[in-house]
């Protein structure tokens, strides 16, 4: 009686992939980050009559909440239907992409404006990335 083979993925388990996609997305949010400080970007956001300084801490929190919550539904999701991680990489990615529009429509300086919109790009293609790490 033939026996078929266990299916295997030769991609990273789920917490590897998201260990490295969260690294790899604050690491790189905060050498943009530092990058436009270097460059004289003040880095304020005013919403509200309200100054909101960027900062260190704030780049970490908006790199991994929602790497970690969007991802991680992909993979809760995943367990289900495979098919959603690849669905994931395209809703995920093109959100991020999406969420640039709010850094260029802030009316904020052009550094501030550029420093973010790229830390969102980032984060998209960090999505995307985490996903296909994991998947492949």
């Amino acid at each position: 009686m033939p026996t078929t083979a266990p299916v295997r993925r030769s991609g990273l388990a789920w917490w590897k992939a998201l260990a490295i996609g969260v690294g790899g997305a604050v690491a790189v949010n905060l050498i943009v980050l530092a990058v436009a400080k270097l460059a004289g970007a003040p880095l304020v956001i005013v919403n509200g009559g309200t100054e909101h300084p960027i900062t260190v801490g704030g780049v970490i929190g908006a790199s991994v909440v929602p790497l970690v919550v969007g991802t991680g539904a992909a993979f809760l999701l995943a367990l289900w239907k495979p098919v959603f991680l690849r669905i994931a990489q395209y809703v995920g990615g093109g959100l991020a992409l999406l969420s640039a529009a709010g850094p260029l429509s802030s009316g904020a300086d052009g550094g501030t404006v550029a420093a973010l919109s790229l830390m969102h790009i980032t984060l998209g293609l960090a999505v995307v990335a985490t996903l296909q790490i994991h998947r492949r």
